[in-house]
Formats: C-alpha cells, structure tokens, sequence
C-alpha cells in the first residue's frame, strides 16, 4: 500500500526458544512489542492486545480468570508489563447486569476501576469490553493501513467477503465502548468458525486460544489484505494521477525554512508549537495528486487519525510549477483564520449542552503540493507522531480510492469522538508543561562543558535543542548522551562554524525545519588565548574577533531573523566572560573581543525590543571541569601567567573569588535557564556575573 516498504511481506519475528520459558502474561507482551514494532500492522499507540490468564487471588489463594489488556495510554511497541490493566473475568461480565443501554453507555467505563485485579494502578481503557466479551483467551485489535482500506471504503462489507470469506467478518461502524464489545461477543456467538472481524472506519480484531497463533492469525491477516491491495492497485491510475511535480529536495527543504516559522508564529497563539516536516515518496505522491483537495477534505476514517491529526488538514496554496513562494505566503494568514473559522463552525455544529470547550482551533497538519507535509503540535513527538498519522490515512485513502470508494467519518461521529466526554478526561489527567514546553533552543559550543549543561538544563524542561559545533566527535557523544537521556525526538546536533556565514544560515534552516523555528539562542562558541602584547600575532587577533565578535553577530543576526518571521517573541543568551568587564594581563585579543561581544548584546537588546526579542550576557569565570578551552594551551598559559602550574590553578582561581566557589558548567547553565525562562520575562540588556564574585567585574 505505502510506496516504497509496504510491498515488502510482514516478518514472523517469533521466537520459539526465547518464547518458551515466557508465561502467558509475558508472552502477551512479547506479542504485542513484535506487532507494535512495524507501523504497516499498527501506529503509535493504536490498537491493543489481552489475554486471559489464570491467577491466584490474592485476596483467597484461589485460581481466577483474569484480563491483561493493554491499559489507557500505552503503546504496544514499546509497552512494558506495566503497561497492562489487569480484571476480573467474573467481575467484567457481572458488568452486563448494569449495563443501562447506549445512552449510558459511557457510565460503564466508572465501573472498571471496581474490576481491578491485585490493585494493578494502569487504568484501563475504553476498548476493555471488546477484549472481555471474546470467548478465546488472546485477542488482537489492529489498526494497519491495508485493513482501514478496506473499513474505510464504502463498500467495506462486500471487501471483506471477497478478500477473506467467512473467516474474517465484519461490523458497522461503531464508536468503541461498551456497547461495541457486546456487538463483538454477539458476532462469535453467532459465529464460531470466525478467526476474527473488520470493524468499519476503524480495524482489526483477531483472536485464538494460543499466544502464537494470535499472533500469526493476526499477520496473516493482514498480510493477505496488503496482497490483495498490492495485486488490485497494479497498473491502476492513484489518487486520479498527478497534478504538479515535486521540486528538488534541497528546494522543498528551503521551502520548508522559509514557510515553517511563519507557520508556528500563528498556531502559536495559545502555547508554543512545534513542527515536523515530512517529505517522503507517500505523501509528495498525495499531495502532488488530482484528488489532494477532495480526498484531504473528507477527512481521516480512522479515530486514532483524527485524534492526533484533526478531522482533516489544510491545503496550502502552492503551485509547484513556479515556486512563487510570496504568493503562498501573502496568502496564509487568510487560509489559517479561514481554517479556525470553519472548525469553530463545525464545532458549534456538532457540539452537545455537556460538550468540552472548543480546543486549539489551528490545523495540526499543513499540506503543501510539490513540498511535502508540515505538523504542529505541542511537543516534538506528538508532531512527528501526528505526521506517522497522516502517513497512514494518505495510504487508507491511496487503497480505498483505487479500488473503491473513500468515506471518511461522519462529522457528527467524528465530533463525539473528538470531544467525547472520556476523552476530555484523559487529556485532564495529563500532567502540567514543564517551563519550556513548545520551546526550540539553539546552543553554539553545544559539545563543550557549558554548551551541554545548557542543553541539559533546556531538556530537562521540555525545549527541544539543537547543539552546534565544528568538533564532530564530541559532537556527537554529546548528542548521544542526550538523546538516551531525553529522548531522539528533542536532539539534534549539527557541525557549525560560527564564523562561516554559509554554514550559520544553513544550521538556522536546519533546525527550523526540524523543529519548525527557533525560541532561543544560546551564543556560546568559543576559544580562549594568551599571550603579552608584543607576542600577539595578528593572525590570533583575528582569529578572537572572528569567533566571539564577529561569530556571534552572525548566529544572531540570523536568529534575530527567524524570530522576527514568527512573532512570537524570543531569548538570547551571549556566554561571554568575566575578561569582558575585568581587563586581565596577558589576554588583550581574548579580553577585546569579549567586551565586543557583551556590547553587541547590549545593542541588540535595543534592537530585539520592539520584537520581544530579549538579548542578556551571563558572564562566567574560570570554569575548569568540563570546559574545552582548558584542553589546549590556554590552561598551561593562564598557569604560566599566574606562576602556578595545572593543577594549582584551579586553587588560584577558588581562592581569589570573593566566595570561595569553583564554578561549575552548571552554574553557568541555571544562569542561561533563568534568562530564557518566564521568570526574567522582564529582563533585557543584563549580564549576570557567575564567577564566585569577582569585584574587578561588578558592573555597578
């Protein structure tokens, strides 16, 4: 179905020697990671699995039927045994005895919690009943792209039949919930030769009485349905053939930077955004096509679409043929205020007297022909997550509109899902953003000691960072480090010369597209020389203005840039030295350029206020542990300045400050916290001296 892997057969990854020690629990899990592994059977966090399983009851040491079903929120991927609700059997189908009917059928989903087995803390989720009410003991509920193809196409009943008999059955749609599960157990009653069932506008529920062969059932299953598409698509014309035509990469990428932080400035409105940009054969082919505008119109069948990607995307007016991206450009604050204007009018269409407030009226995706996909959401993985998303409704709607007809989900269904009751309290239980939630950083000298505890810091509450530096190597540890550390999402490192205009501007385009703009810069590149007066060569005069004067112009003149495209504020944060307000013998290049560089902070805080831009100094002094500077000559000419030798100059450095401190790469970074956060919203044109006090540098 998807271009490119999706003709590829699905991999039986089991194995039977590492299975065979496993109990029925852990077999469960180990199931469900090998099918969450490939996004062609399920997405992230759609679908989930269970098993019935006999335990003891703590309570009376007998053996029960108990539940384990994937819990509210996980993803079968990467889940792990805690990942599982765990029920009463007896007690799930007391629960019909309650059951007041679809009107209340909501109420049913209070009664779990009163089912829970060995005070298993992982709430359960609202698919609960549809894996209870099945007679076999393993069940599998998929969500592959080939299956919604199929539900997702107007006849989707008469598909099923002709692709899988009466092996695999079907069910109209139906929100999940309690009545739904019913719906499944009347279909095996009625049914006992069935393997497993195609729910309309939704997926794929498999069952069996063994770990293994749910497991295969549920492979097989889906690799016949992505045969069958691969045998009927063939030779047949996609999506009504092609209107435009991509543009070469590095164009759609330049497209990208351009379009992204004027994008981000106005979803941004209520909370900062984050971007994904996403160019791969699927979607150029979509939004290339004949049917992009119909077909995108209709919206995603799926609800595990439209939860993440909204009832449908916008469609940007962009012709491919002439790149004229003013046109575009010119034209997107009335396409964004037209796209909010009618969700706030398909919301007030749909919404019930008990219905949520209206949320974020913005578009989550942005689709652009010749370019690619762009998502914004509140973090970086929910926008990458949402771009998966869309991925897979372009490849439902490729099967369905080839061999078929596409529906998507009737706006009403659609609404009620969306601002469903359960939902609303699912988000509510979501815990508060950290202080730099939605933020994107760019730190310069990101491999150095206080380049990486400034990025440290920045993740540590939610921004997203990008590290720069010309020392691949350490580079890349760091960003390894990091990235274990917080996540691959939030990581980025890129080789920068800070004295290189080309490779500024280029780092710039790089991090706006992959995050979608840039909230903060932290300038921080640096070296560090010594040498009396008549020793100084020109050629290190220069070299010290090129990269603490003239490189920091240059990275901020073009954050200054981006910034400006957003309108959405933003922080910088120049590291400079206490060398900037205290002269120090020996060190005039290094000195010089560093007054330099705590001027031009001062002039460009003058700049960047009418912007919101604001622009502050941390100055730190004789940061030893972890700092790259000292790894060259500077530590044994500073040692030689001061007549001591290595090891007693961090002694020296301790002993003169007026506190008695060393200073530590993270003192400079809390420092570069404070200046970015909401806390110093007020701050502009200050340095904060962090040197253990020195009073040669008070600027007062």
């Amino acid at each position: 179905m998807n271009k490119g892997t999706d003709n590829q057969s699905l991999v039986n990854a089991w194995d039977t020697q590492k299975a065979k020690s496993m109990s029925e629990s852990q077999l469960l899990l180990y199931r469900s990671n090998l099918l969450g592994s490939d996004k062609r059977i399920t997405n992230y966090g759609g679908g989930n699995t269970s098993a019935k399983v006999m335990e003891t009851d703590p309570l009376t040491g007998e053996m029960v039927e108990v539940l384990w079903v994937k819990g509210s929120g996980g993803d079968v991927g990467s889940m792990n045994m805690d990942g599982f609700s765990t029920l009463y059997m007896d007690k799930l189908r007391a629960l019909k005895k309650l059951y007041r009917g679809l009107e209340y059928e909501d109420e049913m989903v209070a009664y779990l919690p009163h089912c829970t087995f060995a005070l298993n803390p992982r709430a359960a989720s609202i698919d609960t009943p549809l894996h209870a009410y099945v007679p076999q003991k393993h069940v599998d509920h998929m969500h592959p792209d080939a299956i919604i193809a199929i539900a997702a196409s107007s006849n989707s009943k008469q598909l099923t039949q002709e692709i899988f008999g009466d092996g695999i059955g079907w069910l109209p749609w139906k929100r999940p919930g309690y009545e739904l599960g019913l719906w499944l157990e009347k279909f095996c009653v009625e049914n006992p030769d069935a393997k497993g069932v195609v729910l309309e506008s939704h997926g794929l529920f498999t069952w069996a009485d063994d770990a293994y062969e749910c497991y295969e059932l549920s492979l097989a299953t889906i690799q016949r349905a992505m045969d069958w598409f691969e045998q009927e698509c063939s030779g047949k014309t996609i999506f009504g053939g092609s209107k435009h035509n991509s543009l070469p990469a590095d164009q759609r990428q330049s497209i990208a930077a351009q379009l992204m932080p004027v994008i981000r400035g106005w979803v941004s409105e209520q909370q900062h955004m984050v971007g994904h940009f996403d160019d791969g054969a699927a979607v150029l082919e979509f939004v290339n096509s004949q049917q992009l505008e119909p077909l995108a119109a209709l919206g995603t069948s799926c609800p595990d679409h439209f939860l993440r990607t909204k009832i449908c995307p916008l469609v940007l007016d962009f012709d491919p043929a002439t790149a004229d991206l003013e046109v575009t450009l010119n034209g997107l604050e009335k396409a964004i205020e037209s796209y909010r204007e009618n969700y706030k009018a398909y919301y007030n269409r749909c919404k019930h007297d008990d219905s949520p407030a209206i949320r974020d009226p913005n578009a989550v995706v942005y689709l652009i022909p010749g370019v690619g996909m762009m998502c914004f959401a509140k973090d970086k993985a929910t926008a990458r997550i949402a771009s998966e998303f869309y991925t897979n409704a372009i490849n439902v709607m490729r099967g369905a509109s080839t061999v078929s007809e596409y529906c998507g989900l009737p706006e009403q269904e659609a609404f009620d899902i969306e601002y469903w009751l359960l939902e609303e309290a699912k988000l509510q239980r979501m815990p508060k953003p950290k202080s730099l939630a939605g933020r994107v950083a760019l730190v310069t000298g990101g491999a150095g000691g206080i380049g990486s505890a400034t990025a440290r810091r920045y993740l540590s509450e939610g921004a997203c960072v990008m590290l720069a530096d010309i020392d691949d190597d350490a580079l890349a540890e760091v960003v390894a480090s990091l990235s274990e550390q917080f996540s691959p999402d939030v990581v980025r490192g890129i080789n920068m010369d800070v004295t290189d205009e080309d490779a500024v501007a280029a780092a710039f385009s790089e991090v706006v597209v992959e995050f979608g703009g840039v909230d903060i810069l932290v300038s921080n590149a640096g070296i560090a020389s010594s040498a009396a007066i008549e020793d100084t060569t020109l050629e290190l005069w220069n070299l010290n203005m090129s990269i603490l004067s003239t490189g920091y112009f240059l990275v901020s003149r073009e954050a200054f840039r981006v910034m400006k495209k957003q309108k959405i504020n933003g922080a910088i944060v120049f590291v400079a030295s206490k060398n900037g307000l205290a002269a120090s013998p020996g060190a005039s290049a290094y000195c010089t350029a560093k007054a330099s560089e705590i001027h031009l902070a001062r002039c460009l805080a003058l700049e960047g206020a009418p912007d919101g831009i604001r622009v502050n100094v941390v100055n730190p002094d004789a940061v030893l542990r972890g700092s790259k500077i000292w790894t060259g000559n500077w530590l044994e000419e500073r040692a030689t300045t001061y007549g001591k030798d290595k090891e007693g100059l961090e002694e020296h450095y301790r002993e003169r400050s007026l506190l008695k401190r060393s200073v530590l790469p993270e003192d400079i970074a809390e420092a570069a916290y404070f200046l970015v956060s909401d806390a110093s919203s007020k701050s502009t044109g200050n340095i904060i001296n962090v040197d253990a006090g020195n009073v040669q540098s008070f600027t007062r």
